[in-house]
């Protein structure tokens, strides 16, 4: 047996990763914030990936926004073009849409980096919008999320300019024409109109400095606010914890789900490479921006069927469809047929983006909530969404109503009226029709508690009488229908004190109980069956 003392200092050196690990744990405390949240719980649902399809698609433009600036020229300086492409050969053009040229026939990868580049932001945007749409419909808006719903809405409202900016910067003709659009949409504007075309163009209308500007806009200053909120936003739903439909175990003070580390992480990583395939497929199959197809911008040009990419179409469909009104005063024209469309724009954006605080301050409800509704056990909520989507949808027609006359052999004078009365009218009747039906499925789902489902089991019964057999619901079923709460109304109180004397109520108190009336009178939900009805039913009538 050897007597040769081991050297302490050999024996209790660390290895190197353990080393770097505790020299990092001592400055940044690494360590216990994973351990307090690397087994943090969520939740899972289909839905929730929504929200996974926006984060990823937007670190897919930041990787290949990063390729492309690589070899962009944002130079409004003129260049003759001398690339493959023969049908352009010894055209004039911009040192953008030369580079653009060159990015798209020349550099390896470079065609397909632009299209994913470009289907991803059509993707991110859509995403957004639907990902706001499940949060709307569930009410995941309401406290302590309010905030985080106003990061939401300014995410998707930078990402639409972010989209704007990046296919402004090819300078082809189909962007150069949407630039003109909103060109004109400024000068519309009064006193300040003028000023800010100047500051955006360097001068009159196309100018040399305005893709310089716009690249510096579209490269840093958008993505790093959009960054910011995005980090904020993730941070929020970290901190609030992510909520979760109602179901056996499930209540508003615990998460029902599977740990962040190891299993929603490799899940994660694995939609993210889902996603990245899936837009890189796309990307290969289906050619968006063919800007050697159009040409370079030319202001004396424009080509039939121009049109922006979807998530500003509805934007131009407000302007194609308004009457071209003007007001001449004191040797200045008013063109209210751009002004006002102008105006009523951030109108149809903020008006989603205001509803959690209206539901709120109506129904007077301040508690958190990290359970999910179901969008039937909230009509108004619902039907209000549909409507706003339908307004949406509309404008979207009316933005592309030269392509809808020249395709299915319409009027375009039709059209544009189709699309000004629907403008008026068919939020009105998606609201109403949207309220019925949740109302509908209220009923449906009171009688499914009552009477349980229809097994398609016909049985006669000792009398001679022929009924349906019923299956009772189970336990779970039973929960998940009935769950939900349903306030009451406000009300104003008694119309005098206890003295006789008449109280004075406010146009806003009145404004509000009405609402509220509207929100969850009578004509508003069903009643949902109480144990007591459930019982009387199912003690002695279990077969219908």
């Amino acid at each position: 047996m050897s007597t040769t003392a081991e050297n302490p200092q050999r024996r209790g050196k660390a290895p190197a990763g353990e080393r770097v690990a505790d020299w990092a744990d001592g400055r940044l405390g690494i360590y216990g914030l994973a351990k307090a949240n690397m087994r943090k719980i969520f939740p899972d649902h289909w839905s929730f990936m929504l929200g996974e399809i926006c984060l990823y698609s937007f670190i897919i433009l930041i990787l290949t926004g990063v390729y492309l600036t690589l070899f962009f020229h944002p130079s409004m300086a003129e260049v003759v073009y001398d690339g493959p492409y023969a049908p352009l050969q010894g055209q004039r053009m911009s040192d953008a849409f030369a580079s653009t040229m060159h990015i798209s026939f020349e550099v390896r990868g470079g065609l397909l980096v632009r299209q994913i580049h470009h289907w991803a932001a059509l993707i991110f945007v859509a995403a957004m919008l639907v990902h706001m749409m499940r949060v709307f419909f569930t009410g995941a808006f309401r406290k302590p999320r309010e905030v985080n719903w106003v990061f939401g809405f300014l995410l998707l409202v930078l990402g639409m300019f972010t989209g704007f900016t990046g296919y402004s910067l090819p300078d082809d003709l189909l962007s150069g024409t949407g630039v003109r659009f909103m060109d004109g949409a400024v000068l519309s504007m009064p006193v300040v109109g003028t000023y800010l075309s100047f500051f955006m163009f360097g001068g009159q209308f196309p100018g040399t400095d305005f893709v310089p500007r716009f690249y510096s806009v579209h490269i840093l200053l958008l993505p790093g606010i959009m960054a910011g909120l995005l980090v904020a936003h993730l941070i929020l739903v970290f901190y609030h914890k992510h909520t979760q439909f109602p179901g056996a175990g499930k209540t508003e003070k615990n998460v029902v789900g599977m740990p962040l580390l190891p299993v929603y992480m490799a899940k994660a990583g694995g939609f993210f490479f889902l996603v990245f395939g899936v837009i890189a497929a796309v990307a290969s199959i289906a050619s968006i921006n063919p800007i050697w197809a159009m040409g370079p911008y030319r202001p004396d040009q424009v080509s039939t069927g121009a049109q922006p990419d979807w998530y500003m179409g509805f934007s131009e469909g407000l302007i194609r469809v308004m009457p071209g009104w003007e007001i001449n005063a004191w040797g200045h024209t008013l063109s209210l047929g751009v002004f006002i469309p102008l105006m009523i724009f951030p109108l149809v954006l903020v008006a989603i983006a205001v509803y959690p605080f209206v539901e709120s301050w109506v129904t007077g409800d301040k508690r958190e909530h990290h359970l999910l509704d179901r969008p039937r056990n909230h009509p108004v909520r619902t039907g209000f969404g549909a409507a706003w989507l339908s307004w949406y949808g509309i404008l979207l027609v009316g933005g592309g109503n030269d392509l809808w006359a020249t395709h299915f052999h319409l009027s375009l004078n039709q059209i544009t009226w189709v699309v000004r009365i629907g403008f008026f009218v068919l939020p009105v009747l998606v609201f109403v029709a949207t309220k019925r039906i949740c109302l509908g499925l209220q009923r449906r789902d009171r009688d499914k508690v009552l009477h349980g489902r229809e097994t398609g089991l016909i049985k006669r019964l000792p009398h001679g009488e022929f009924i349906e057999v019923h299956e009772q619901l189970s336990a779970e079923a039973l929960h998940t229908l009935t769950a939900h709460d349903q306030p009451k109304p406000l009300e104003t109180g008694p119309e005098v004190d206890e003295n006789g004397v008449e109280r004075k109520i406010g146009p806003i108190t009145k404004l509000r109980t009405k609402l509220s009336h509207g929100f969850y009178g009578e004509a508003s939900q069903i009643p949902k069956p109480t144990p007591e009805e459930h019982a009387e039913i199912t003690s002695g009538h279990g077969h219908h």
